[in-house]
């Protein structure tokens, strides 16, 4: 008996240890957070019942309606074209990196075969497939890696109570049990962790829902329990949260809403401090909306999204690329040919993306840059004929035009250093020059 509780003493003595030191990510969630820096491309995807109304994935909430109306949207729900390998063959084609999909949205319909609640893509819709599961095996067939988004917050259900500051006209009752409803999140978090092979990453949204501080938002979700419970199951899964502040202990990542890093243009981000140790990532919508708005077709060009992609590089970030699918299952044509569009540019110019970190300054009226080794790729955005890096303290050996190797004439001065760029061609989004150094610190 003594031994027996010498030995539970030792365990209880390490788990304290652990606990005060904070959490410590493994080696394989360290490979992982430089193998997702190094994708710097990745697509995100919008789907649920909504798609049917063609009004965007917070239709439930806008419109408004009830739950028990808005249910009923699931027993039409029948994507009949959609293709998992189609899919991530184009967004492979499209020069992406990994994928990530809302496995539960704010309506709280469930994409995926879970026995944690009837509402969802097999029990609740004549469809019966589970689409998560036809996408994991894809992604796994083409080397792309899966990500799951997860809704904190829940319109469905009576256990997500108190009741947050959307979702309010659902219907439902004016109780709930909130402990039901962790259990309920941690049992289907455990499901994706098991049932669907490795994930890069869950992806959380919508503890902004029930608003506080930091150390509200951590009480009230009990994030550090979660956390350690999606670590234990797979260790290497990077976590993300997208409540617009600064990173909690735990997660492996931070993600900024239509956003830059640093930049609050879309109002999200006003508390976000960027962190300088883990890896970022920019969500941006393709057109108007995350999910499928059969009305939008404010699409971003082609140039532009490469800018956003150039851009979002340059500031040690990915971009995630966002596409609301149709209800049938497809993607929009608008948003295929875009993708396909960026493919071929990245077929020519990936080098200067995937795999490098950002330049040594701030984004300049010429552009940005990118690094990789002893190189410094100078993106020239808007067309110059001359333009200064302001960039010292490493010998220059060479500048040269990325397309064909062609010799940049350049001046390297106390102040940095002076190009003199050829003749921009026709049309051309991004004009790229690379710069190599002796040795670049």
């Amino acid at each position: 008996m003594k031994k027996i509780t010498a030995t539970i003493a030792i365990i209880l003595a390490s788990i304290f240890m652990l606990h005060a030191q904070g959490y410590v990510p493994s080696e394989e969630n360290l490979r992982n957070r430089k193998e997702f820096s190094e994708a710097r491309f990745g697509i995100f995807i919008h789907w649920g019942i909504y798609s049917m109304l063609g009004d965007g994935e917070w239709a439930m909430h806008n419109l408004p309606m009830t739950f028990e109306e808005y249910s009923h949207l699931a027993a039409g729900f029948y994507p009949s074209r959609f293709d998992a390998k189609e899919w991530v063959k184009l967004f492979k084609e499209a020069g992406a990196k990994y994928m990530t999909i809302t496995s539960r949205h704010h309506d709280g319909f469930s994409m995926f075969a879970t026995k944690a609640s009837p509402y969802n893509i097999v029990d609740a819709t004549p469809f019966r497939r589970d689409v998560l599961k036809e996408l994991s095996e894809a992604c796994a067939e083409e080397g792309l890696k899966l990500n799951f988004y997860y809704s904190h917050l829940d319109w469905s259900r009576n256990d997500y109570y108190p009741r947050g500051n959307t979702g309010r006209a659902a219907g439902r009752p004016e109780e709930g049990d909130w402990n039901s409803y962790l259990n309920f999140m941690n049992a289907q978090l455990t499901e994706l962790l098991t049932n669907y092979g490795p994930i890069g990453c869950i992806w959380f949204d919508g503890v902004w829902d029930k608003g506080g501080s930091h150390e509200e938002i951590e009480r009230t979700w009990k994030l550090s329990e979660q956390y350690r419970m999606i670590h234990s199951i797979q260790p290497g899964v990077l976590i993300g949260n997208n409540h617009h502040l600064g990173v909690f202990e735990g997660e492996d990542m931070q993600m900024f809403e239509q956003d830059l890093p640093g930049q609050n243009t879309a109002g999200h981000s006003a508390n976000s401090v960027v962190s300088e140790t883990l890896p970022l990532e920019t969500c941006v919508t393709m057109n108007g909306n995350w999910g499928y708005q059969v009305r939008d077709k404010a699409y971003k060009s082609v140039a532009d999204l490469i800018r956003l992609l150039v851009k979002a590089a340059s500031n040690n970030a990915n971009l995630l690329l966002n596409i609301g699918p149709r209800p049938d299952g497809t993607i929009p044509e608008e948003a295929a040919q875009r993708l396909k569009a960026m493919g071929k540019w990245l077929e020519k110019y990936g080098e200067t993306i995937y795999g490098t970190t950002g330049g040594f300054m701030k984004e300049q009226s010429w552009g940005v840059t990118t690094r990789k080794d002893n190189r410094l790729y100078i993106h020239v955005l808007n067309p110059s004929e001359t333009i200064l890096v302001p960039f010292s303290g490493s010998r220059l050996l060479s500048a040269v035009s990325f397309d064909d190797g062609s010799k940049v004439r350049f001046t390297q001065l106390p102040e940095g250093i002076v190009l003199t760029l050829p003749e921009r061609q026709e049309g051309q989004t991004d004009q790229i020059i690379t710069l190599t150094f002796r040795q670049l610190q």
